[in-house]
């Protein structure tokens, strides 16, 4: 029974990608795919990303970085591989979400919620005064 829940959590551990230049699935955390030998992350570390181009294109047509004017990659405006590639759209896109989470509805009702027993409480004096006042 154990080897069989520890089977079972080590592939839930292993989040598969592809390799962009065969297309084999492979472990999100290697360096190099074991097939075509191209590396998946930079310097030979799983933890930093290595973004690449699709094609002819170049990453710093669309990344925050070059539109900026805060990039200071040395393959600039021709890079096909950066580790720092952050596309402006999808940046934006999350920007957009957060502050839309933000929007007042949505803080008020937070607000309410973690305000709720002052509430009660400020319902029950009002009931309370509402009945005084009209039984005098």
């Amino acid at each position: 029974m154990l080897r069989l829940q520890y089977s079972f959590i080590s592939i839930l551990a292993l989040e598969t990608a592809t390799c962009p230049r065969c297309n084999q699935p492979v472990n999100s955390q290697v360096v190099t795919c074991p097939y075509c030998r191209t590396q998946l992350k930079a310097y030979g570390h799983p933890g930093i990303p290595l973004h690449r181009a699709n094609g002819s294109e170049y990453l710093c047509n669309s990344c925050t970085y070059h539109a900026d004017d805060s990039c200071n990659f040395p393959q600039r405006p021709y890079a096909q591989e950066c580790t720092l590639y952050e596309n402006f759209q999808e940046r934006e896109l999350e920007l957009q979400q957060q502050i839309q989470a933000k929007s007042f509805g949505v803080s008020f009702r937070k607000w309410v919620q973690q305000n709720q027993a002052w509430l009660w409480l400020l319902g029950l004096l009002l009931i309370c005064l509402a009945i005084a006042l009209s039984s005098s």
